[in-house]
């Protein structure tokens, strides 16, 4: 009988990393079977017997959670008696902390004895070192992708390996040898449909700054999908700019991260993206009041961007909260474009810590290291 693997993945980034995974795995052992929870692209890969649950899951802040705490903690209840009913030979849990560290401690409690495998870190190194302790004693393995998380998991006994970052690979897969169009900005509003709501008013009274300060600018927004376009647009209508709708463009977020000479980019795994492509950028992040305060309590970095949690001092500048506004965000993009010193010199330092990041085949190497947990 194959061997049975459960799977889960709440947000989009998860869900491409979670499919990634899958591949390699069903490369090692065409009969493995999955079943879990994820999104379009784990649900291409590993086949029918995952339920597609990322529009819902992938929230974001704090108060839009409480929102939906009822459905969360039914979600997790089924998961845990779906688990405790099959017995699949291991749980692999990907990302998505708020969700999975629960049902893995749930797991344990409820008697589940087989390997729980956690992919994609969660990064309790900057809010939560606390649970460091509880994760090593429910989970068997930690693959992580940062290469200073090994030593941090593995001081409290859990057996940890860096793999490589994913997206070395797809760097590599979708790098263009194009130069980038002088006086391009590219806007990076987010994925979530609450983020662009934040980001993207900023990012349009921004670009009317801007073309004062350097008339020859131009805008190219990169939408998620065509849900988030229709928003860009109406926002771009609300804003009375209408000409703004002829910048959003749909599914091209990488070409844009090449062909842009500079760029604003939502906190999140589009940051990393657009380091491993060189793009000059800023981070931008502004979520519910809320949300912030109680995030200001229990985050334990000084920087909020990965590239800067690498490099340990600020690489990218970070327009975070109440340091974001129209004219800040305005400035340095009108830095980024005319100081030709500076533009070279961030290309660099991102390049520095991009090298950290491994050599490619990160998803094959997880993948025999799952293999080799479950022998």
């Amino acid at each position: 009988m194959p061997a049975h693997l459960h799977i889960l993945a709440g947000e989009v980034s998860g869900d491409t990393h979670a499919a990634g995974l899958v591949r390699e795995l069903r490369a090692a052992d065409p009969e493995l079977r999955f079943t879990g929870l994820g999104g379009p692209r784990l649900r291409e890969a590993a086949g029918q017997g995952i339920e597609d649950w990322v529009e819902t899951a992938g929230v974001v802040g704090l108060w839009e959670v409480l929102k939906m705490y009822g459905y969360f903690k039914k979600r997790l209840a089924a998961e845990v008696a779906r688990v405790l009913r099959e017995r699949p030979a291991a749980v692999i849990l990907v990302d998505y902390p708020g969700f999975n560290l629960r049902l893995a401690a749930a797991l344990r409690k409820g008697g589940y004895t087989g390997r729980l495998i956690y992919y994609i870190s969660p990064q309790v190194w900057a809010w939560k070192k606390g649970r460091v302790k509880v994760m090593a004693k429910v989970l068997d393995l930690m693959i992580c992708i940062f290469p200073f998380e090994k030593d941090f998991y593995e001081q409290s006994g859990l057996r940890t390996e860096f793999c490589g970052h994913p997206m070395v690979d797809r760097m590599v897969a979708l790098r263009r040898n194009w130069k980038r169009e002088p006086g391009l900005i590219g806007w990076f509003p987010g994925s979530r449909f609450n983020e662009v709501r934040r980001l993207f008013p900023v990012m349009l009274a921004a670009a009317c700054a801007i073309r004062l300060a350097v008339p020859e600018a131009r805008f190219a927004v990169s939408a998620a999908n065509e849900r988030i376009a229709g928003h860009l647009r109406e926002m771009a209508d609300a804003a009375a700019m209408p000409e703004a709708k002829a910048w959003i463009e749909t599914g091209t977020v990488y070409d844009l991260m090449q062909r842009a000479q500079a760029g604003a980019v939502a906190s999140g795994t589009a940051t990393l993206e657009a380091a491993c492509f060189g793009l000059p950028y800023a981070l931008v992040y502004q979520v519910n009041a809320l949300t912030y305060a109680v995030a200001k309590t229990v985050v334990k970095i000084e920087h909020i961007g990965i590239i800067n949690v690498l490099a340990k001092r600020e690489v990218v500048r970070e327009l975070v909260q109440g340091e974001l506004s129209s004219d800040s965000l305005a400035a340095e993009m009108v830095s980024l474009l005319t100081d030709t010193d500076r533009r070279a010199r961030l290309e660099g330092e991102l390049a520095a810590v991009v090298v950290t990041l491994g050599e490619g085949g990160a998803y094959a190497r997880a993948a025999a290291v799952v293999m080799e947990t479950l022998r």
